[in-house]
């Protein structure tokens, strides 16, 4: 199998038939880079026909990303083919959702969601972001180390989620727990650890239930929670439907803006002149926020389904082919960024990256992601905090979320 990297193994000599950018091994040692090179620069389009999540086509360059996410209707997101990741969730395991659907359902409970991520509600939102920002902030040791990933990136995304559906404060970080286990598509194709990932989904389930039916016997509210409870598209879910559309909003909320945090700081540690930019110009800040993102890509890919034979640049495709775009190859396409391994906060073209998506599917949360890290680099200016990485990240080992679980830091001043 095309799976597991023998020790002589580089991207420069495994044959081009044999390449699986799903290994994990290449996520856990950030060693994932020059696998997407390659296959940018010879196989855009490519097959794997032997990998632990079946044969997949690879879709690693901007343009041809785009193509596929502009044609839904032949490019299947939904659950019933297998879902949204390289994993198939079919079965017992199936997560029904709205970003697995496809329309009309998608945006039926779409709708449902978007009004908490408006214009007016991410402008009332951001008063008590910058608050929780800020008192986290103030809680920071300068001059010794800490883990970044938990004490900040962590903890400012978990309240985030807590509030935008009223959930109890004091059990908060069971948030993180879901999430870190309905993200994890290595648990749920690993038989040891599958069946824990979906205990672990089903106590979600339960605990949100209890959420609805308390939501349910009041009067409507601005919550994630009771605008679904009381919504003709989501108020009576089947219960798979109600465990994938939370685990779709806990991850989403929760892992892509934890890990652009995390990125974030990795990032200007290797670069500590665009820090020094932003320092100098406070004004800079809004333009470098969706080069953070780009940089970092929390999500490595999405997966869609061919629905029916079709073509993609001259490469024929099977009806039930799985399709995955790479995000995080896309967004190091050179053509589109050039010198794209380096962050530059000037990037003019920084909103053109593919991390939130393309077309239909693209993130609801897109503009709280983004408020979150640009209050984030607000108040860390604010403070004259300048954050050193001390040792090695220990990254997330697998192919869908990308992120760290660990990142050591120390805090100075400058």
């Amino acid at each position: 199998m095309a799976t597991q990297l023998r020790a002589h193994d580089t991207a420069d000599t495994m044959p081009l038939r044999d390449i699986d950018v799903t290994d994990p091994t290449i996520y856990a040692t950030d060693s994932w880079r020059p696998w997407f090179a390659r296959l940018r620069a010879e196989a855009p389009i490519h097959y794997t026909a032997d990998s632990p999540f079946g044969p997949y086509w690879s879709i690693s360059n901007h343009a041809d990303i785009q193509a596929v996410e502009a044609r839904p209707d032949i490019f299947s997101s939904s659950h019933v083919f297998g879902g949204i990741t390289v994993v198939d969730m079919l079965g017992e395991y199936n997560l029904v959702q709205f970003i697995a659907m496809d329309r009309p359902r998608h945006g039926e409970q779409r709708r449902v969601i978007t009004p908490s991520f408006g214009p007016s509600e991410i402008a009332r939102m951001a008063e008590s972001v910058r608050a929780r920002t800020a008192e986290l902030l103030d809680t920071l040791p300068y001059d010794t180390e800490f883990d970044w990933v938990d004490t900040v990136s962590v903890e400012l995304t978990t309240q985030m989620l807590a509030i935008l559906f009223d959930f109890p404060w004091a059990d908060r970080r069971k948030l993180t727990l879901w999430s870190d286990w309905g993200g994890d598509i290595e648990a749920a194709l690993n038989p040891a650890t599958k069946d824990i990932r979906q205990q672990h989904l089903r106590d979600m389930t339960d605990y949100f239930d209890r959420l609805f039916a308390e939501r349910k016997a009041l009067p409507p509210s601005g919550d994630l929670v009771s605008l679904m409870a009381h919504s003709d598209a989501m108020g009576d879910m089947e219960y798979n439907e109600r465990m994938g559309n939370l685990i779709l909003l806990i991850v989403g909320g929760n892992d892509t803006t934890r890990n652009s945090m995390s990125g974030m700081v990795h990032a200007f540690h290797q670069y500590p002149g665009e820090w020094q930019k932003l320092v100098a110009d406070h004004g800079k800040i809004p333009a470098a926020v969706p080069e953070i993102i780009r940089w970092q890509t929390p999500l490595s890919h999405m997966r869609r389904t061919c629905v029916e034979d079709t073509e993609l640049n001259g490469h024929a495709m099977k009806k039930g082919d799985k399709v995955v775009m790479w995000y995080i190859s896309g967004n190091r396409d050179e053509s589109v960024f050039p010198d794209a391994e380096r962050l530059d906060i000037a990037r003019p073209n920084a909103r053109r990256h593919l991390a939130f998506g393309f077309g239909v599917h693209r993130c609801v949360g897109a503009r709280l992601a983004e408020l979150q890290i640009q209050i984030l680099i607000e108040e860390m200016l604010k403070r004259k905090m300048t954050v050193r990485v001390t040792g090695e990240p220990e990254y997330v080992a697998q192919s869908f979320v990308h992120g760290y679980k660990k990142l050591p830091v120390v805090i100075e001043r400058h």
